[in-house]
């Protein structure tokens, strides 16, 4: 069992070919948290835009980032912890998403542009085409300082970044 502070809530964000999900499902696995793939929450006519290869604008995102919001606030209105992935690019996505709630923990994932390409490339069945990664890179405000991320670099294997993130949660 873990030291960390519950309730908890994780948003684990990155772009595109990050490991997002990967990451959250380990990590929601390590300590016995529900998991939500902020993909599923998107409306449909944002995947058809995107399946099309055509990026999102903030007015796309909006309702999307409501409900990812209104999934955190269910966690922690009911006392409970929990781990949702959201590719979270800019800050003021992250100030919808996070804002002042108290509980919730920023993961950011960070990696090379040709490691995230090639990752792209081999995965299989997600709406999300490679064409799309550069717009996502460009789009990219990496979280400040004020904004306590756990950053890990995913060139290291998931099981260590997983290691990594306990080991910063538990740290506080």
């Amino acid at each position: 069992m873990t030291a960390i502070a519950t309730p908890c809530v994780v948003v684990v964000m990155g772009v595109a070919g990050s490991g997002k999900t990967t990451v959250a499902e380990l990590l929601a696995a390590r300590l016995d948290w529900p998991l939500q793939e902020g993909d599923a929450l998107h409306p449909p006519a944002n995947v058809a835009k995107m399946a099309g290869g055509t990026p999102l604008t903030d007015e796309d995102r909006w309702p999307w980032l409501d409900r990812i919001a209104a999934w955190i606030d269910a966690r922690l209105a009911a006392g409970q912890s929990g781990i949702v992935t959201c590719s979270a690019l800019k800050r003021s996505y992250r100030a919808r998403i996070i804002g002042a709630r108290r509980g919730v923990r920023l993961v950011f994932l960070d990696g090379e542009e040709a490691l995230l390409a090639s990752r792209i490339g081999a995965r299989r069945g997600h709406f999300m085409p490679p064409s799309l990664l550069r717009s996502q890179l460009a789009t990219l405000e990496k979280p400040g300082e004020d904004e306590h991320p756990i950053t890990v670099d995913v060139g290291l294997p998931p099981e260590e970044l997983v290691e990594r993130i306990i080991a910063a949660l538990e740290a506080g």
